[in-house]
């Protein structure tokens, strides 16, 4: 397994691509607008710079990474020879639903077709596909290139070699895979959610304000951010969309998005990615953003 092509540019299919290519593979970054492929190559290029002046890479290294990226607009074509396709698209079911239905016709007998998705159902993807037993879910962390956890999600009909296959390839990542079975939020967000949403609600009742609820559990709990600012970073509109999935797929009020999240997520301020959510960003020094308190 040599090809892979990662759909999606954004945050995390730009780490994902990085990341497979620093490890040797040969990978093409689609996306079907050529600006966000561009900005995609100079983020990866930063964060190669960020490895290097860290010492973790050397200048051959980041060379040979960034020469086994290509950026392409041509869905179609770029699939028709990889041997696994790795969606990291917009976290919408509707979108990765069709998206699937599309690989499935594209790609060569075989191929493994995987998901980034944090919640929703592997499953109900395949389900679209010719091959359901080559459907899989790889769940990466955010940033990619850094935390080790893929959490491996079987759906329904995944085979037990296709499963292998993703575990061990996972591994020569340097990551280290936990496969889990494809129920709503998996394990990572069906625990780290109702988290972030009780401490958006204890905002939202006034219990405490946002830097003191993220103090508590960074010093109480030994989080290394707290639950307000990781919401940020996950980025506010990824959690809104994935508590909505819990909601869903269990019914149980305690899944029920605060309506603080959802009045923020739809005044537009998403997190990171929007410059303001419960922090406000600006660039600081050595380009990394700078948290102030926002609410």
């Amino acid at each position: 397994m040599k090809n892979i092509t990662v759909i999606g540019s954004g945050t995390m299919g730009n780490g994902i691509a990085h990341t497979f290519a620093q490890h040797g593979f040969t990978v093409i970054l689609v996306d079907i607008n050529q600006d966000a492929l561009t900005r995609a190559i100079q983020t990866i290029t930063s964060n190669l710079d960020r490895q290097l002046k860290k010492g973790t890479i050397d200048e051959q290294l980041k060379s040979d990474t960034l020469n086994n990226i290509t950026t392409s607009t041509d869905l179609k074509t770029t699939v028709a020879k990889a041997d696994l396709v790795i969606e990291a698209a917009t976290e919408n079911r509707e979108i990765k639903l069709n998206l699937f239905k599309q690989l499935s016709d594209f790609c060569k007998d075989g191929a493994i077709l995987a998901s980034n998705t944090s919640s929703i159902s592997i499953t109900q993807i395949a389900s679209v596909t010719k091959t359901p037993g080559n459907v899989i879910g790889m769940h990466f962390m955010n940033p990619v290139p850094v935390m080790k956890l893929v959490e491996v999600i079987r759906g329904y009909a995944t085979t037990d070699a296709v499963t292998a296959t993703i575990m061990e390839l996972s591994k020569k990542l340097d990551k280290a895979p936990v496969e889990v079975n494809d129920y709503p939020g998996f394990v990572a967000n069906r625990i780290l959610m109702p988290m972030i949403n009780e401490a958006i609600y204890t905002l939202y009742e006034g219990v405490a304000g946002v830097e003191e609820i993220d103090t508590v559990m960074k010093l109480g709990m030994a989080h290394p951010m707290g639950p307000l600012q990781l919401a940020d970073f996950i980025g506010l509109d990824v959690c809104l969309a994935i508590l909505k999935v819990l909601y869903d797929g269990f019914g149980n009020q305690k899944y029920a998005p605060c309506p603080l999240l959802v009045n923020m997520v739809t005044a537009g301020h998403t997190g990171v990615k929007s410059g303001s959510g419960f922090y406000k960003y600006t660039p600081g020094s050595k380009d990394l953003l700078v948290a102030e308190k926002f609410l």
